[in-house]
């Protein structure tokens, strides 16, 4: 089990809560969370990203991570314009904050 602030990740179950509620994820949904929330504090940069959730011989857009992460925050309740969960570091990549 990963906690980071009020976000719960079962990476076994592919479980996620948030304050105690479950939170249903899409199987990218859920492997873009995880992939951000098993390094608190750091910064991912959206080719390990790629990588991770879509495989190293999946050719996309990083406009597809923007449409998942969208998705993310919305079900995470997370104000996209004022997120305290992951964060976008310009020209750097995401971060999953680790106080809120």
């Amino acid at each position: 089990m990963i906690t980071v602030q009020d976000v719960s990740l079962d990476p076994v179950a592919r479980r996620v809560w948030r304050d105690d509620v479950e939170v249903q994820l899409s199987r990218m949904e859920f492997d873009l969370l995880h992939a951000l929330i098993s390094c608190p504090g750091e910064i991912v940069s959206r080719d390990d990203l790629m990588r991770r959730v879509w495989g190293a011989t999946f050719y996309t857009s990083s406009k597809t991570i923007d449409v998942h992460l969208g998705w993310v925050r919305r079900k995470l309740g997370d104000d996209s314009r004022n997120p305290s969960l992951i964060t976008t570091i310009r020209g750097r990549g995401l971060r999953f904050e680790v106080g809120g």
